[in-house]
């Protein structure tokens, strides 16, 4: 997943358009873009909306965004778009992997009610919005099997720690956002899960996005959030492999394929050992 597009549930133009957005991936957002009185007219809009998109061929895959374990709302999201079977569940405000324990459970449970093969149904995760997720990062490893990414959200942490903002006058992150921003990436790699970075809420700074998606890619993270589809194409061209790499994936994968004995090979003079083998095979994935 390169580009995850948030889409409001309660907005059926928007996730028309989604469809035809590039987007890697669209979640469809219950929690914060809804406000508490239109909440169940958007469940009954993304339940109705996922049908019908199943129909569309080749549509992205279709993640819901509930509202969070302590709203007292996730049941009823939970109820109201399972069985219309979307693609992954995202958590917001998750706190360790006791919460994504406790969500598997709730999600193991509707899919023998409502039909869905069991473990059909992913969790995509907001891994740190808050401070207490920060001393619980470590725990997400292992977990649940559904799991297949962690992100982390910046302005909820800002207010939680009763900053202003979150980001200095030249748009870059201060230094607790760096650090949640680092934990979160730690955090995937030790459950080998995709590590997407958090959203860039400047839509119309186009080279801002680049900026940041690339510093982000260079980090280690493989995608980013959009509130905007015009920042699409900018994600997905930032974080697809350049031929440059996957070049040297395949002649990293190529030679270890000829020598399966040897610990470290030799490509262009360059010696490399089982873990660029790894991040080699991680490219080539990427790459398709």
């Amino acid at each position: 997943m390169r580009s995850l597009l948030f889409v409001p549930a309660d907005s059926p133009r928007k996730l028309e358009k989604s469809l035809t957005s590039g987007a890697d991936a669209v979640i469809i957002d219950l929690e914060d873009a809804i406000a508490a009185g239109q909440k169940a007219a958007a469940r009954a809009n993304a339940a109705a909306f996922i049908k019908e998109a199943s129909a569309v061929p080749s549509h992205p895959p279709l993640f819901v965004r509930v509202n969070g374990l302590e709203s007292g709302l996730t049941d009823t999201d939970l109820d109201a778009v399972l069985p219309s079977k979307p693609s992954a569940v995202v958590l917001p405000k998750g706190e360790g992997g006791a919460s994504i324990i406790h969500l598997d459970a709730k999600i193991t449970a509707r899919e023998a009610m409502f039909g869905i093969d069991d473990g059909a149904t992913r969790i995509f995760a907001f891994a740190i919005e808050s401070a207490t997720a920060l001393f619980l990062a470590g725990t997400y490893a292992g977990s649940s099997q559904r799991l297949i990414g962690l992100t982390w959200g910046s302005e909820d942490l800002s207010y939680e720690f009763g900053g202003m903002s979150s980001r200095d006058k030249d748009g870059g992150f201060f230094e607790p956002y760096r650090f949640a921003r680092t934990l979160c990436l730690a955090a995937s790699a030790a459950s080998k899960v995709a590590a997407i970075d958090t959203v860039y809420a400047d839509f119309r700074n186009p080279e801002g996005l680049r900026r940041e998606a690339a510093e982000a890619a260079r980090q280690g993270f493989t995608g980013k959030m959009a509130i905007h589809p015009a920042q699409i194409a900018i994600i997905n061209e930032v974080f697809a492999p350049s031929p440059e790499k996957i070049a040297w994936a395949r002649a990293v994968s190529d030679a270890f394929a000829a020598a399966p004995d040897k610990g470290a090979v030799a490509v262009n003079g360059v010696m490399y050992d089982r873990p660029h083998l790894l991040h080699a095979e991680q490219l080539l994935k990427q790459a398709t």
